[in-house]
Parts: C-alpha cells; structure tokens; sequence
C-alpha cells in the first residue's frame, strides 16, 4: 500500500516515515519545494497513475505568532491546501487523513474538549485551521481529520527541545502555568494514524469523521517543562535550579492561546481500540533517546 505523505519533512512525517515500512506501508515523502500542496498541478502529479492508495497531509503552517501579522501565508497552506488535496484524492477515490489542532477551540471549556464540541478560534492559525478542516469535510466524504495537541519529537524544533537548551542555559526558566492541554508524542501519533491506515486497508470502508489524539492526562506548560527537567538531569548536566510558574498575562504573545485544551480521545479509542499512552511515559522514553549516551536514536 503506498501512502502520500506530505510535510514529511515535519516531525509527524519524518515519524511516519520511520514507522510505515514497519507495518508493510510503502511511504512516498513529499515536501517542499518538489511538492507545494496549494497547486493542484503538483498534486496531481503526486497520485498520478493510481499509485497512491492514501494520502496522510501533514502539511501545514505553524508559526502561531507570525500568523496573527503574516494571516494571508497561513490561511493560504491551511485552507487552500487541504482544498486542493480533497478535491484531488476524491477525484482519485482515495482517501485523505489530514492533521488538525487543539487550537480551533477557545479554550473556555474546563472538561477534555469531545469532536462534537463546538469550535471558536482565538487565533489566525487556530481559525485558519479550522476553515481548512471544514473544506476537507465538505469535499472529500473518505476523510479523516484528527486533532492533536502540543507536539513534540526526537527531531524538530518543539517545546521539549526548547527547554531542555534553557535547562542548560539558564538558573531559573519562567514557564506559564494556566494554560493546560496534552503533551503529544510525534512517535505515539503516528503509530495511531497507521493503525488507522491498517484499518481502512482491511475493512476499506471505516467510520469516517473527526478523531482526536493527544497524550493521556492533563498538565499544565509549567509541569510540562519541570518534569521534562527532572528527567533529563538523569542523563546530562543542567544549570537550572528552579522552574517558576508564570501566567499567560506575564508572557505576552502575538496570538491568543487556549487556557485549556485538552481533547477528548475516547471516540478514537472505540472505533479503532486506540489507547493514547500517558504523557510521561511517552515523555521519558523519547528523553531517553535524545539524551542516553551510545543511544543509537540520539
């Protein structure tokens, strides 16, 4: 089974890459600049010949911040691109798994947000998200969309890595601590994209609609960063001493974020038995990989 997999240069895609061959999927990485989502030419050009059996979109832009004063560039990868890649895997009768983001809730709610719940934007990035999402659900009826939350990976540029280059740099990190949400591992999410690829493979026709995944438990930024410090002084020295809890008041930002933001991942867990992992497991082991010495993964 060959799978499209775009923005595999990401950290869900390089993952995906990693994990396919695995479980008898044939990836093809496409990225920028051989592949450019917003032009159909090239899209087209991707599937041609029906060699492409699924097309999983990782693309996407992210730069929160830069959206709120650059909107046109974003809402120009993140609706114009998934509208393309629907209208031309339907064309293609192939089905689409397109990545999407906490960010399309306000953050308002005070329980795990469920795929019914309705979406409120607060930012550039989260709305254009959001309009994306839309297109792909009007366009393409053999779509799957999951939202996911607060990213991170053994390569990239991702909150872990950045504090850990803090905890090496700094006596003392200011880390927010009202907002909440769920630490994602890029490796967690897609082995659970690809158990959802299996699926589609032997069944063909799936309950098609809109998942959530997201690491299991709810912790704050401010928690995030002190365990992934406690973790790491195990395997590298660390300067810092103390991490203080801030607001989101103490550290401005161009673009409004979510208070909370933790998903729901129950809908996902019964329709393809998706279990997410807790996010300090999932934490640990990929600490463990970046920092061990000898470790062949670093």
């Amino acid at each position: 089974m060959n799978i499209l997999i775009t923005g595999a240069n990401g950290q869900l895609g390089t993952e995906l890459m990693r994990q396919s061959p695995d479980r008898g999927f044939s990836p093809i990485p496409v990225d920028l600049p051989e592949l450019d989502i917003t032009r159909p030419d090239q899209v087209r050009d991707s599937i041609r010949d029906g060699a492409i059996s699924l097309v999983i979109n990782c693309a996407a832009y992210t730069q929160v911040d830069k959206a709120e004063s650059q909107d046109m560039p974003a809402y120009h990868v993140n609706c114009v691109g998934p509208a393309v890649l629907a209208h031309i895997c339907a064309e293609a009768g192939i089905p689409l798994i397109h990545i999407s983001t906490d960010f399309v809730f306000n953050g308002a709610k005070q329980s795990p947000y469920l795929e019914t719940d309705p979406i409120s934007p607060i930012s550039v990035y989260g709305k254009s998200k959001a309009v994306g999402d839309a297109v792909v659900e009007k366009i393409q009826n053999r779509h799957i969309i999951i939202r996911t939350a607060w990213l991170y990976a053994l390569q990239g540029q991702n909150f872990v890595r950045t504090i850990l280059r803090l905890g090496a740099e700094r006596d003392t990190v200011r880390v927010v601590s009202d907002q909440m949400g769920c630490p994602t591992c890029a490796a967690d999410l897609a082995e659970a994209i690809l158990m959802m690829v299996e699926a589609i493979r032997t069944k063909g026709e799936i309950a098609w609609g809109t998942y959530h995944y997201c690491g299991k438990g709810v912790t704050s930024w401010h928690e995030f960063a002190q365990t992934i410090l406690d973790i790491a002084k195990s395997y590298v020295p660390l300067k810092t001493s103390q991490v203080t809890p801030i607001t989101t008041d103490q550290y401005p930002t161009p673009a409004k974020r979510p208070a909370y933001s933790a998903l729901n991942c129950d809908k996902i867990e019964k329709a393809f038995g998706i279990h997410p992992k807790p996010w300090q497991e999932s934490l640990e082991k990929t600490l463990l990989q970046m920092l061990k010495p000898n470790n062949e993964s670093r």
